[in-house]
Order: C-alpha cells, then sequence, then structure tokens
C-alpha cells in the first residue's frame, strides 16, 4: 500500500490510524532517512493511544520512552545502536512481552530484524515525494489482513 502525506499532520494522522489496530506483542518499524517524518508518525501514534496532548519527545539520545496506554507502548530510536543485541539491553524484549512497540531505524536489529521481533510488523517506510512524503505501509502476520481496516 502506498499513501501520498501531503504534510506533517498527514504523517501524524497516518500513525493516529495505525494505533487503535495495535495488539500487545506487535511492533510497527519506521524506515526512512533523516527527517522523513519517523517521529512525527510514532507522534501522531502515541498520541492517539494516550492522550491529544502527550508529550512525545524524540527517544534519539534517550533510545527508548515508555508510554502507559492500552496496550502499553514503547517508542524506540535505534540509530545510535551499534550492534544488535542492544535492543535487548535497553528492553525491547520487554517492551514486546508487556505492550507494542514503535521502531524508528529498525535496520539496527541486523540482517533479520525479524529474530529480535514477534510475528505481528507493520513496516512503513518513508520516502520524499514533492513537496510531500510518500508511506509504503506493508505488514506480515496479523498486519497482512489489518492493513485491509487501514483508513487513509
Amino acid at each position: 500500500m502506498t499513501l501520498a502525506l501531503d504534510d506533517a499532520a498527514a504523517t501524524a494522522r497516518l500513525g493516529a490510524e495505525i494505533a487503535p489496530l495495535l495488539a500487545p506483542g506487535e511492533t510497527v518499524l519506521l524506515y526512512g532517512p533523516l527527517g522523513m517524518g519517523k517521529s512525527t508518525l510514532a507522534r501522531g501514534l502515541i498520541r492517539a493511544l494516550t492522550r491529544p496532548d502527550e508529550d512525545v519527545p524524540s527517544p534519539t539520545f534517550t533510545l527508548v520512552q515508555f508510554y502507559e496506554s492500552e496496550p502499553p507502548v514503547a517508542h524506540f530510536d535505534l540509530y545510535r545502536l551499534t550492534r544488535p543485541a542492544e535492543a535487548a539491553e535497553i528492553g525491547l524484549d520487554e517492551a514486546l512481552d508487556e505492550g507494542c512497540a514503535v521502531i524508528e531505524w529498525p535496520e539496527r536489529l541486523g540482517d533479520d530484524p525479524a529474530a529480535w521481533l514477534g510475528p505481528d510488523r507493520l513496516s512503513v517506510s518513508l520516502a520524499e515525494l514533492g513537496t510531500g512524503r510518500v508511506a509504503t505501509v506493508s505488514g506480515v502476520g496479523a498486519w497482512e489482513s489489518k492493513l485491509k481496516a487501514l483508513h487513509v
């Protein structure tokens, strides 16, 4: 599925549309170069699960932020990881045991991110499209059918 995102608000709305479809143990993987809107999409998703004015800073330096919601959500930024095993050290396993995870820079998990993640994953790749962005969305496991419920 390919979606045109005209501006940051459209990117945040995509995150908000994904949020109610998330279940414990699931992961949203956000791909794209710096400045493509990964944090904006994550912010929209997290605010849809928590409250509209939730403070959602980018976890670039803290690596992970945990949020109380239903399901609980953890926001990971793996850009600064130097080896995949560090993801376990910062709580990825526990986050998926208790809730769901939104992961920026999942490529830092190595050649096979599936080895670190559950079977149900949504991938969103963001790229430039004119003055806006384009999101390429794909799912595995439960997300293969959930994509049909995504209305954006």
